[in-house]
Parts: C-alpha cells; sequence; structure tokens
C-alpha cells in the first residue's frame, strides 16, 4: 500500500478502533437515544467511572461524541449521528445472506464491487 492510500485510511481504522469495543457500542447506542451525564452512563454499563469515562474519552478523541460540563456535571451527547446507520449496516450482515441490502441505504456484500458498480 502506498503512504498516501495509508494516510487516507489511517483516520478511518482510529474511528473504527474507538468503537471496538461492546462497552463502547452500547454507549454509542445509548447516546444516539439522547444525551446523557456521565452517571447515568456509569450506571447504564455497570462500571465504574474512570473505566466508563477511559471509553468516554476514547469516543470523544475520534469525534464520535462530544461533552459539555455544566456545573459539577459532564454531560455527554452523540456528535455523529450516521454512526448509527453504521450499526444498522452492522445489523443487516450479521443477518447473512448472499447479497445484503441494509435500511441505511448501504451496501454490503460478500463480493467486491467497485464505486461503478461493477465487481472486481
Amino acid at each position: 500500500m502506498e503512504a498516501q492510500v495509508h494516510d487516507r485510511f489511517e483516520p478511518r481504522a482510529r474511528v473504527m478502533k474507538a468503537m471496538a469495543h461492546p462497552t463502547r457500542l452500547y454507549i454509542v447506542d445509548e447516546l444516539g437515544k439522547g444525551e446523557r451525564c456521565v452517571h447515568e452512563l456509569t450506571e447504564m454499563v455497570g462500571a465504574d467511572m474512570s473505566t466508563v469515562s477511559k471509553h468516554l474519552s476514547i469516543l470523544r478523541s475520534v469525534g464520535i461524541v462530544r461533552d459539555e460540563k455544566r456545573g459539577s456535571e459532564v454531560y455527554y451527547s452523540l456528535r455523529m449521528g450516521c454512526v448509527l446507520g453504521f450499526f444498522d449496516c452492522i445489523e443487516a450482515v450479521l443477518r447473512g445472506g448472499d447479497e445484503v441490502v441494509c435500511d441505511a441505504g448501504f451496501r454490503a456484500s460478500p463480493k467486491r464491487t467497485s464505486r461503478r458498480g461493477g465487481t472486481r
């Protein structure tokens, strides 16, 4: 892979890596329903606050969530709602089949297709 191509895909890989944990996926899914304070998320996740804060920090570092301090509380919200469409696509892939078209309008298929619609 050429350096220029690698440099284009590296940021994408960081975003994917940030979401590559069940707890972080759960947090993103919950934030898709509305903002939450860190205490609520800690209770929902069932982990200690430092663990949940670390997960939130990872998601924030790649721009998926944002935080807002209000008094002594920190509230988190989903910055990139399009991530939820990606979740729909993942669910469609998990349901299986030879060719999957998910509700989000993305196409997921076992065969690779070019951007012009042909197979590679």
